[in-house]
C-alpha cells in the first residue's frame, strides 16, 4: 500500500491508495503515529483511494483516534466510499471519527 503524505499549513493530509487490510495496516499506524507527532495532532486521512477495510485496517484507524483523543484531538477521515462506511458502521466504530466529504472541509475544520 502507498501513503502519501502532504501538508496543508499546519494540518498533515494522510492518502493510503489501495486495500487497508492486514498486511498494511502497520504502515498506516506507524505514518498516522508520525504525522500526529509532527502536526500536533493536525490528522486527516483522505480515504478516498481506500478500496476495501478489513478489521486490522479499522484496528489501524482506532489506534489512530484513541492517540489523538488522548490528546483531545478527533481522527478526520475524508471521502470514504460506501464500503468504507458501511465497515464502519457494522462494526459500530464510525463514531470514533469525523467524516467529511472532501480534505478542504477536513482541513479548514481545524481552523
Amino acid at each position: 500500500m502507498q501513503v502519501e503524505s502532504e501538508r496543508q499549513g499546519a494540518v498533515t493530509v494522510l492518502r493510503p491508495r489501495g486495500p487497508l487490510i492486514a498486511e498494511d495496516a502497520e504502515v498506516v499506524r506507524h505514518k498516522g503515529g508520525e504525522a500526529i507527532a509532527d502536526s500536533l495532532g493536525r490528522l486527516v486521512i483522505d480515504a478516498s483511494a481506500i478500496v476495501y477495510v478489513d478489521s486490522k485496517g479499522i484496528e489501524a484507524l482506532l489506534d489512530l483516534a484513541d492517540e489523538l483523543s488522548d490528546a483531545g484531538q478527533v481522527l478526520k477521515l475524508s471521502g470514504t466510499n460506501e464500503t468504507m462506511r458501511e465497515a464502519l458502521e457494522i462494526t459500530e466504530t464510525a463514531g470514533m471519527f469525523e467524516h467529511f466529504e472532501d480534505v478542504q472541509s477536513a482541513v479548514r475544520s481545524f481552523l
